[in-house]
């Protein structure tokens, strides 16, 4: 018989990710709807092991869905990794009568929830709050959507300076070690060429391409480049390179950084959070543990941490060949 479940906790770890914020509200108000208590713990793990917890009901999280960031804060703590902090976390815990955990984060949130589960036998729950859309057994993590957007109008804007000035524009994007903004907002920025880790261009193809475009009667390109790619130690040899071997091409460099995990949440990274949350507790509250949901052909599924945490995501390979049809 799965443990009775009167109090949850929640917290957000790792980088923030705009849709975190609803995803709190989401797992709140599931808890106000089953009766059963709810506490916001700050500053991810490091709050966990600090005690520093905050009861939540219905009425604190009004007024959240639509802000990016996370209310909770979040921390990266380094004595979590040890066995002594994650002892101090579940003595907290247990003193204050929770009996599951959400958390909401990444591959490395999930992997500290997966180690406390497997050390204390303590119910633990993930969301996948990042915008890389990196994480195993969901096709959308919360604030990828939200990222995607940003980074689009970021691409028009330039566009327009670069159309004026007939420049080469070099934008990178987040993401890691994987190409999904990359590729996605390529595509719908109208992008010359995206350079993703998945898909080695190599220098030399990325200038025959370049100087394919030139012919064709285009006086300014884009190229999106995920920080992740490997064509170049970074994107400044990148433009070292095209400059070198390119005549004519004023060639820029813009790197968007964390503005792409800021602002409102999109429509859907509201509903999106939305769902999960429910999900998440009511997972829980069914005796579930080590698991992370998400969003599977349309549904709420959920997938189990470790291959959540093991498992690696696919570069859509229609999409890719999209863009290399676009770029003609």
């Amino acid at each position: 018989m799965p443990k009775l479940i009167k109090k949850l906790a929640v917290l957000t770890s790792g980088g923030d990710s705009p849709g975190m914020n609803a995803a709190i509200r989401s797992v709140v108000r599931t808890c106000a709807y089953h009766n059963i208590q709810c506490i916001g713990v700050y500053r991810g793990y490091e709050g966990l092991i600090e005690g520093d917890f905050k009861e939540m009901d219905a009425r604190s999280v009004r007024g959240i869905i639509n802000k990016g960031g996370t209310i909770l804060k979040s921390a990266r703590s380094k004595e979590f990794r040890t066995k002594e902090g994650r002892q101090k976390a579940h003595k907290h815990l247990i003193e204050n009568n929770v009996d599951g955990l959400v958390v909401i984060g990444g591959d490395g949130s999930f992997t500290g929830a997966l180690i406390f589960n497997q050390e204390f036998g303590f119910p633990v729950m993930g969301i996948p709050g990042t915008i890389d859309n990196d994480i195993f057994g969901t096709s959308h993590t919360l604030g990828f959507d939200t990222a995607l957007n940003t980074v689009v109008d970021a691409i028009d804007k330039i566009r327009d300076t670069a159309s004026s000035h007939n420049r080469l524009f070099f934008i990178e994007v987040m993401g890691r070690d994987a190409g999904h903004i990359a590729l996605n907002t390529g595509v719908a920025g109208g992008a010359e060429e995206i350079l993703i880790p998945e898909e080695d261009l190599g220098m030399e193809r990325l200038v025959d391409s370049l100087n394919r475009s030139r012919k064709t009667g285009k006086t300014s390109s884009i190229v999106v480049v995920a920080e992740g790619d490997k064509i170049g130690k970074n994107i400044f040899e990148l433009k070292d390179y095209v400059d070198q071997n390119m005549e004519g091409y004023d060639v820029r460099v813009s790197v968007l950084g964390h503005m792409q995990r800021g602002g409102p949440p999109s429509c859907f990274d509201r509903v999106l959070a939305s769902r999960m949350g429910v999900k998440a507790v009511e997972s829980l509250l069914e005796g579930k543990t080590n698991f992370m949901v998400g969003l599977l052909n349309s549904k709420m599924e959920l997938t189990p941490l470790d291959k959540a945490i093991k498992g690696k995501t696919k570069i859509n390979l229609e999409l890719l060949r999209v863009s290399d049809i676009m770029s003609t």
